[in-house]
């Protein structure tokens, strides 16, 4: 991977870490965090139309008929992780929700990728396998986790 990608992507995930956070402030300041999460997504879906309109062009919508339903419903499951994070941010610490969030992604993108679920086929290599594991056990310290366990 280039040095640029890199970059960027690390910048999208402390973007991503902050958004989460403020999402989850919101939801503690409001009585009501499933509403917070509600003016959230609603200013996100307006931002969303905005930004897609500035790129509109005739029959911009034409191939939506060849995508899946089920890939539709993409949007639905990043509201219920939005509220879920924001369910759970004030419970745990934005540390330690980090630190799990993450592992389960790399898990999950490692898994995604070596049986090809919507994603190219990628099989895990035993590098890869012995990251996950190192960052397992290293998000299972970092949280504490082997004190709640063995404590």
């Amino acid at each position: 991977m280039k040095l640029p990608f890199f970059i960027f992507l690390f910048l999208l995930g402390v973007f991503v870490a902050v958004h989460l956070v403020m999402n989850a402030r919101v939801g503690e300041i409001m009585p009501n965090p499933r509403v917070a999460n509600a003016v959230f997504w609603t200013i996100g879906g307006v931002t969303a139309i905005i930004v897609g309109l500035t790129g509109w062009e005739s029959g911009a919508l034409g191939s939506l008929k060849n995508v899946h339903p089920l890939l539709l419903t993409a949007g639905a499951l990043g509201a219920c992780l939005v509220f879920g994070i924001a369910w759970a941010e004030p419970q745990v610490g934005a540390s330690n929700l980090f630190i799990i969030l993450l592992s389960g992604q790399v898990v999950g993108g490692l898994l995604m990728s070596h049986f090809g679920l919507l994603s190219a086929h990628q099989p895990i290599s035993l590098v890869q396998l012995g990251g996950a594991v190192l960052m397992l056990a290293g998000a299972a310290i970092a949280t504490g986790m082997f004190e709640r366990l063995t404590g």
